[in-house]
């Protein structure tokens, strides 16, 4: 099959699947499609086809693109129309998870594979609420059981779901904490002396529009001709 040919069958396999599709899927799904044919395609072909879609969608005027999300391939829609598609899906996008949920969510995501002991011991807190909320949104799954732990209790592990809600590929991808931490320092910020002048009687201030300028400073003004302290000596 020629690459541009196949090309349009990757292309409509990723758009009609309803989660991520992998190059394996694809490859597998692409020759159980023509299963007729003596030379199967390969993973390289398929990698090809979808270099190949990602160029063509990277274009402007298409306003979503192909992109690895939640462990595989699928279409996104591009950032400068997140708010113009979220009147659709009004509840959807409008639904926050609670403090408490996104809380428990964090520590799964960091510590995982994790028991509910351990997120509780780490928060201080009962999470049967919330760890039930997460598995209704299907942001975590149970992988099994900690066989070292008295009671082999549950064992939680972020969902591919996860992945895909947030844009990842694997918690690898989840920032650092010190990352995290370093982006709230605030960093004072420099002044060159050689550009920003000071004269005598000036000092420098932040104006409302956050800028810096210099204002007079509010100092007794200097004697004039006109305004000569009086000498009581010659009263």
């Amino acid at each position: 099959m020629e690459i541009s040919n196949l090309i349009l069958h990757v292309e409509a396999l990723i758009f009609a699947s309803e989660k991520p599709l992998t190059s394996m899927d694809v490859l597998e799904l692409v020759n159980n499609a023509f299963g007729f044919m003596e030379d199967k395609i390969t993973l390289d072909q398929v990698e090809a086809s979808v270099d190949g879609i990602r160029e063509k969608y990277a274009a402007e005027f298409y306003p979503f693109e192909l992109r690895q999300s939640g462990g595989g391939w699928q279409f996104l829609t591009k950032r400068d129309y997140h708010k113009t598609i979220a009147q659709l899906n009004g509840d959807k996008f409008l639904k926050r998870l609670s403090t408490a949920a996104l809380e428990t969510l964090a520590i799964i995501a960091y510590k995982q594979p994790i028991t509910k002991s351990e997120i509780e011991a780490i928060r201080g807190v009962n999470t049967d609420y919330s760890i039930q909320k997460l598995l209704e949104k299907e942001l975590i799954v149970i992988t099994g059981r900690n066989e070292q732990l008295p009671g082999k209790p549950l064992v939680y592990n972020t969902s591919r779901h996860f992945m895909d809600y947030f844009g990842i590929n694997s918690a690898d991808e989840l920032p650092r904490i010190n990352e995290i931490f370093a982006e709230q320092v605030v960093t004072p910020t420099l002044v060159n002396a050689d550009h920003f002048e000071v004269e005598e009687g000036e000092v420098l201030a932040v104006s409302e529009e956050g800028e810096l300028v210099t204002k007079v400073d509010d100092l007794p003004d200097e004697p004039t001709d006109n305004d000569q302290p009086i000498d009581p000596n010659n009263a």
